[in-house]
């Protein structure tokens, strides 16, 4: 017997009101990316047949935002009529012999492997719950003797027995597409919203004898939906625990897992240490034995074997090609390339720079459009004057130099092997190969000068 086609509706049309901003709800970000992503993510690791996204409140927003997160067959709810008609309206565009499966945007959580549980369910109807000694503000699930679903009644529907009821409803189903039409036709708005609400397909199914089947979520996390900032904080640290646990569990050790954050994705080797309020962006993979300090925010990079990043550094764009020590208090910006040995000191920018083994750039330089050799000293208060207002232009520092404090190398321009830069210098042209150059003003004395008083 062939399988029915997975069909996933998602439900992103609310418009959010506790949020309190001009954003649309599902926008709001987790972990550093639309709550929708999120949710798009999973849905597509169930690798359906389609896509049906529901969309209303800011709805171009919605769809301007989603372009980028694959096909998706939109259905626009121009009035705000309750799940049922959202759920109604995304069916005129999937086959009868269809398995439909409704998600919500601005419930991020769940798994994959609790909706592959979900689907296994043979029932025509089957639905996510779970338990919780508070239930305030969920739709309670009355079940029969044997755990069938014999009702789903929204929190202000509740008699006081129903209220009661510590089994909640995730809003999380899935049905036969041809049934679900049906259940969903039968649909009444006698409710205290006074809309047409989907959990009401339950009580048609057991009044025809065919109760759904509940899947109970061994996380409630998983079915937490935000509907205001602070609910909307709260899934951020329970997203966060999540993945500092799977990464502790890899091996890597943290000086506070409460306060870590990755707004992306990490590769990790072993003996990896990470200190307190680091945050990882976007793809980062971090080698063995690497120790990252506190107060570090580093995006798309990759730290080789044996790196060290001290404290309150921003690194972007950054690659190291063997152990190196970079920080405190360093921004490293994309295109900057590090090789083993190298060290960046405290308060050092630089950009599309590389730097070789064993080189050194201590203090409070700016290295930008640089290409900087093995075994060179860069001294404090360095800078590569890269722009001249159009173009881009390189430094190129050979093996050996050694550049004073508070140099200024005006690009394009060559530092030669084993070259000196006399502190204080602006170099304008090539400094050769083994030799000192020097271009600073000459030092003049003002002889009989007083230095100004107030008052004068």
């Amino acid at each position: 017997m062939a399988t029915a086609p997975l069909h996933i509706v998602i439900l992103a049309a609310g418009e959010g009101k506790r949020m309190k901003s001009g954003r649309a709800k599902v926008l709001m970000p987790l972990a550093g990316r639309p709550m929708l992503a999120h949710v798009l993510d999973t849905a597509r690791a169930l690798q359906p047949a389609r896509i049906h996204m529901v969309y209303g409140h800011l709805g171009a927003q919605v769809q301007k935002a989603a372009t980028d997160l694959g096909d998706i067959t939109w259905t626009l709810q121009a009035e705000q009529r309750g799940t049922g008609h959202a759920v109604q309206l995304a069916l005129e565009q999937i086959p009868d012999e269809a398995r439909v499966l409704v998600l919500y945007g601005d419930v991020p959580l769940v798994q994959a492997q609790t909706l592959r549980r979900l689907l296994d369910k043979e029932e025509p109807l089957a639905a996510i719950v779970a338990h919780l000694d508070s239930p305030y503000g969920y739709g309670r699930v009355v079940r029969d003797g044997i755990g069938r679903i014999r009702a789903i009644v929204e929190e202000k529907d509740t008699s006081v027995d129903q209220r009661a009821i510590t089994c909640i409803n995730s809003g999380i189903l899935v049905a036969d597409a041809r049934r679900l039409r049906t259940w969903i036709a039968n649909l009444r708005a006698n409710n205290s919203q006074g809309e047409l609400y989907l959990t009401d397909v339950f009580a048609q199914a057991d009044e025809e004898g065919t109760p759904a089947s509940a899947e109970v979520c061994a996380n409630p996390q998983e079915v937490f939906g935000a509907n205001d900032p602070w609910q909307l904080a709260g899934l951020e640290r329970m997203h966060q625990r999540s993945r500092a646990t799977q990464l502790a569990a890899a091996g890597v050790r943290f000086a506070d897992p409460m306060r870590f954050d990755l707004r992306g994705d990490v590769r990790v080797g072993r003996d990896v240490e990470i200190d307190i309020d680091v945050i990882l962006e976007g793809l980062v993979e971090i080698g063995d034995d690497v120790h990252i300090g506190p107060y570090c925010r580093i995006r798309n990079s990759t730290l080789a074997a044996g790196t060290v990043v001290h404290s309150h550094c921003n690194l972007d764009g950054v690659v190291t090609h063997g152990a190196c020590s970079i920080g405190p208090f360093a921004r490293l910006r994309s295109g900057t390339a590090i090789a083993e040995g190298a060290h960046i000191g405290n308060f050092v920018e630089t950009k599309q720079t590389r730097i070789g083994a064993r080189s050194k750039i201590g203090h409070l330089s700016y290295l930008g459009d640089t290409h900087v050799g093995e075994d060179v000293n860069v001294g404090a208060g360095t800078i590569t004057c890269n722009y001249d207002g159009v173009r881009k232009h390189v430094t190129q520092i050979d093996d050996g130099a050694f550049i004073g404090s508070n140099a200024s190398l005006v690009a394009p321009v060559r530092i030669g092997k084993q070259a000196t830069v006399g502190a204080g210098s602006v170099i304008t042209r090539e400094a050769p190969d083994g030799e000192l150059s020097l271009a600073r003003a000459k030092q003049t004395l003002v002889d009989g000068w007083k230095r100004p008083e107030k008052g004068d």
